[in-house]
């Protein structure tokens, strides 16, 4: 893809720079729109960081190391104060702020875009792109802090937003112009606003949202393509595809089961692509070893909203110094053991002797072979001795030495080894830090749509009466066969790395059995018999566990435990999880904070 500063809008790649020109000399053609447009892709860069540190560090599969600093410090143990270079709500606001100003002028100069005429034409593609990233903006926000100001579409400038934040409860916003919506040749000018200063919670984001954008807009994304022929760039702006994935994103977090399914369903049903492989089916284009080229370029066969970042443009992000240990990266934030035990206690190609009448005697004719080598290692983790990674032979032989109990030769083989993030070092020099970054992808989309299915309840067999059918939300986990009739080139998110068959798989029974992670031998059970509740939180986890193999450090972490303990009604499930990455009394302490539901926000500045 060529790089989003394109040489006729690098003057623009500054924000602040664009947002400063005077209104009356800009937006005379097609070109300041588009440079417009990619200005806003640089704002939404500046998020990068804060969200995936957030999203990651205050879940369970990240943790500091001593190298880290004190804004990590305090996210780690939830001690964020409003002075924490990653508790600032500024960036979002400022992002919104720039999506106000580019939604008025379009709404100003090209009135089209707010009528539902026939042809979709640029400008309308462009408007859904902005509407799309301010709502977007709001989404992330109010996940982080829990609560956030309303935004008024009249407040366009960060000077503005900042005087309307700081404010009595009552802003008044002077010279502005309001469009009639129900008759778009008359306008009413105003010389002064008055904007009651108001906060939205989740609910009330969500809400809003969901109603606005699908009111709004007519078609997502500005075909860039036409002038390049270069594919990646439909996946590198907002979409079609990207605004049916974020509203059925912000349906999930509201438990709207239906309405989310019917927003994930053309993705989840895309298959009309033309070339070998299912747009955004998980086929084998990313299968074993293949997948970790999903990180190292930009596919519109999995990616549906990747950032893309380039050095030479000076778009970089921290993420890189935060996880490696190779210098002069700073080596902050590292793996948690839950997470490396996730890829390493995962196993394939096992064999139980199943006693059915009677549980207890039941136990492994093999136990197979452990580990995810196409996710895991030297892909989303590595261990670092020195300068070297380890080779696969030697992590393979590690776990062996774990099935034996040989610790005295894991102590000797892991000592002076480090643990390090390396989902954002694959392809990269030390210096470069501008991996993309991806805001969604295909697995994502699908492991959402398995978790639908554990808990939906409709009319199947179109009788009336409403079931589950968690064979379906199985299908998707396991082997992809949640098309009738199936699609054999759909492999599931196991089966893409080949845990899909018979005892790999994951099932759900009345009796599920439990194994030691390290020597996968049968060591007692669950009795899920007349508790189908329990087999829905018994399928939730085990969603929720692949989704962190499959996603980990993307930024979904923290928000996915969140989810599910809203919809369980269960704040000691998040507190539970997250509090397993601390030890001694400090887990406790984490547990108990944890479980008010309100600490799992970053604090607004007062």
């Amino acid at each position: 893809m060529t790089a989003i500063g394109l040489n006729s809008c690098e003057e623009f790649f500054n924000p602040r720079q664009a947002l400063i020109i005077k209104e009356d000399n800009y937006y005379k053609n097609w070109y300041e729109y588009r440079a417009a447009e990619m200005g806003l892709y640089a704002l939404q860069q500046k998020l990068v960081d804060q969200i995936i540190i957030l999203g990651e560090l205050r879940g369970d599969l990240l943790e500091i190391t001593p190298n880290a600093n004190m804004d990590l410090r305090d996210i780690y143990n939830f001690q964020i104060s409003s002075d924490n270079k990653y508790a600032s709500p500024n960036n979002f606001y400022e992002l919104i702020s720039a999506c106000n100003n580019l939604a008025r002028k379009l709404e100003q100069n090209h009135p089209e875009v707010l009528t539902k005429t026939p042809e979709n034409t640029n400008y309308d593609r462009l408007y859904g792109e902005v509407l799309c990233m301010r709502a977007w903006a709001n989404f992330n926000a109010v996940k982080i802090f829990g609560r956030i100001p309303y935004i008024h579409p009249s407040l366009t400038t960060p000077q503005e937003v900042e005087e309307y934040i700081n404010s009595s409860q009552t802003y008044y916003d002077v010279n502005k112009t309001i469009y009639d919506r129900s008759g778009l040749d008359s306008t009413i000018t105003i010389d002064t606003v008055a904007l009651e200063k108001i906060y939205l919670d989740m609910d009330m984001v969500i809400d809003t949202f969901t109603t606005q954008l699908p009111k709004r807009i007519k078609a997502v994304g500005v075909i860039h393509n036409i002038d390049n022929g270069d594919q990646t760039w439909d996946v590198t702006v907002w979409n079609d595809d990207a605004y049916f994935a974020l509203m059925g994103e912000m349906h999930l977090f509201n438990s709207n089961l239906t309405e989310a399914y019917n927003y994930f369903y053309p993705i989840m049903f895309n298959f009309e692509s033309e070339g070998s492989f299912i747009k955004y089916g998980l086929d084998n284009k990313f299968s074993n070893s293949s997948w970790r080229n999903i990180f190292t370029g930009i596919d519109p066969d999995e990616h549906i909203l990747t950032l893309q970042f380039d050095k030479t443009y000076q778009q970089q992000h921290e993420l890189q110094t935060l996880f490696s240990i190779l210098p002069p990266n700073k080596y902050m934030l590292k793996p948690t053991g839950i997470a490396i035990d996730l890829w390493e206690t995962i196993w394939k190609g096992q064999k139980l002797n199943n006693n059915i009448s009677n549980p207890d005697a039941t136990f492994m004719d093999e136990i197979g072979i452990p580990g995810d080598f196409s996710r895991g290692y030297a892909v989303s983790y590595a261990y670092r001795k020195g300068q070297e990674l380890l080779s696969e032979d030697e992590v393979r032989l590690m776990m062996d030495y774990k099935i034996s109990n040989n610790y005295m030769d894991i102590e000797n083989l892991m000592d002076g080894v480090d643990t390090v993030v390396y989902k954002y070092t694959l392809n990269k020099d030390v210096f470069d830090h501008d991996a993309n970054i991806i805001i969604c992808r295909a697995a994502n989309i699908h492991l959402y749509c398995a978790e639908i299915y554990t808990y939906w309840l409709f009319d199947f067999n179109g009788d009336g009466k409403l079931n589950t059918y968690t064979n379906l939300g199985l299908a998707i986990l396991n082997n992809g066969a949640y098309k009738f009739p199936p699609d054999i080139s759909q492999l599931g998110v196991r089966g893409r790395v080949g845990f899909e068959k018979n005892y790999d798989a994951v099932t759900v029974a009345n009796i599920i059995y439990k194994h030691d992670p390290y020597t996968n031998n049968v060591i007692g059970y669950y009795d899920f018999t007349n508790n189908t509740i329990a087999k829905q939180e018994y399928l939730e986890e085990q969603i929720l566990d692949e989704r962190a193999r499959e996603l980990a450090y993307e930024g979904h972490r923290f928000y996915d435990l969140m989810r599910v303990a809203k919809r369980r009604n269960d704040p000691s499930f998040l507190a539970d999880k997250v509090a397993a990455k601390f030890s001694g009394s400090q887990a406790e302490q984490i547990r108990e904070l944890l479980k008010n539901e309100e600490n799992w926000y970053v604090p607004l500045p007062e």
